[in-house]
């Protein structure tokens, strides 16, 4: 049996110059980091007893003969392009629900990929790790989805990310005085809104929009090194907080599923509450809320946001992990 550990991701700056329709051509970058919360999948090879050769078992149960009959999408793109032709089954837990905007997707598809070449005696590195996923998500299974959340989830830590024009990418761990970055993590609050969304389908009404958004991205792709001046700087910390409200004004010209109404009023109630700046991660539309708030105030935002639930994260620095290896069964 195998079991990984893959984080989620928590992105600050940078959002939609990650895909690929946009970074080709302009180059883009993220400031990202992967929290204490985690998908955890675990895959051993199926006994030949069963009237089944495949076993999944997620919010629902699939038991197939072969990969192409399996419904969930990843799974079977994953089993299918690895070339899996021997009985296996597949168990799938996350600390945080699906289509949340915590990169979920790209974790499972990572944790999956991670599970599966361990199970076939194989050794694969984090930039390798990444770059399948993205294959697998952006190629075989040809969801419209950048390409930030399997590299966070990959690689985990405090990243900024960088694409490079013609394709690739880089990961630089971000360099911040550790009393500057517990400083960070003590400002920010994370709020499930309740909203569950289809990432894929807000990031195809942003790149319908990519080129006609030619300014509002490239002050997006600017905000990361700003956001990382602040970091390493000395000056008040604030300022991160009132980035992140004007990267959230921004990326919600990008598509107007981005938010809605719902969620502008949440925002609206947070800010009038103490929270200097904030954001919903991900693609938009729903799941969590990211909020900026100084720790003497967050009680009270606590309070106004009470219906919604309260998450305490904690960044981690570890990515992608096989926790448990035992390819001869336990």
């Amino acid at each position: 049996m195998i079991i990984t550990r893959t984080p989620y991701r928590i992105s600050f700056f940078g959002g939609g110059t990650d895909y690929p329709a946009w970074y080709q051509d302009h180059g883009g970058a993220v400031l990202s980091t992967s929290i204490d919360k985690y998908c955890y999948i675990s895959c051993r090879h199926l006994p030949p007893f069963f009237d089944h050769k495949y076993r999944i078992v997620y919010s629902r149960i699939e038991n197939v003969m072969h990969p192409s009959e399996i419904q969930h999408p990843a799974v079977r793109a994953v089993l299918g392009h690895l070339g899996c032709d021997e009985g296996l089954e597949v168990h799938v837990d996350g600390d945080l629900p699906a289509r949340s905007g915590m990169g979920s997707s790209s974790s499972f598809t990572v944790g999956l990929l991670h599970a599966i070449k361990a199970l076939q005696g194989q050794h694969i590195s984090h930039e390798s790790l990444a770059e399948l996923a993205i294959h697998v998500e952006q190629r075989v299974i040809a969801e419209s989805v950048g390409s930030q959340d399997q590299i966070a989830a990959a690689f985990g830590g405090f990243n900024r990310i960088d694409f490079l024009r013609g394709g690739g990418f880089n990961v630089t761990p971000t360099i911040v005085p550790k009393a500057r970055l517990e400083a960070l993590q003590t400002h920010l609050m994370l709020f499930f809104t309740g909203f569950s969304r289809i990432a894929a389908q807000i990031a195809q009404s942003k790149i319908d929009n990519l080129a006609a958004r030619h300014v509002e991205l490239t002050q997006i792709h600017a905000m990361v090194d700003e956001a990382l001046d602040i970091l390493q700087g000395s000056g008040p910390l604030e300022a991160f907080g009132e980035l992140l409200d004007h990267s959230w004004q921004l990326k919600k010209t990008l598509s107007n599923k981005v938010s809605n109404p719902d969620l502008d009023h949440l925002y609206t109630i947070a800010r009038s509450s103490g929270a200097i700046g904030g954001k919903l991660l991900g693609a938009g539309g729903g799941g969590f809320m990211l909020l900026f708030v100084k720790p003497e105030l967050q009680a009270r935002v606590r309070e106004s946001l009470r219906d919604l639930v309260h998450v305490p994260f904690q960044f981690e620095h570890s990515g992608s992990r096989i926790v448990l290896y035992q390819p001869n069964g336990l």
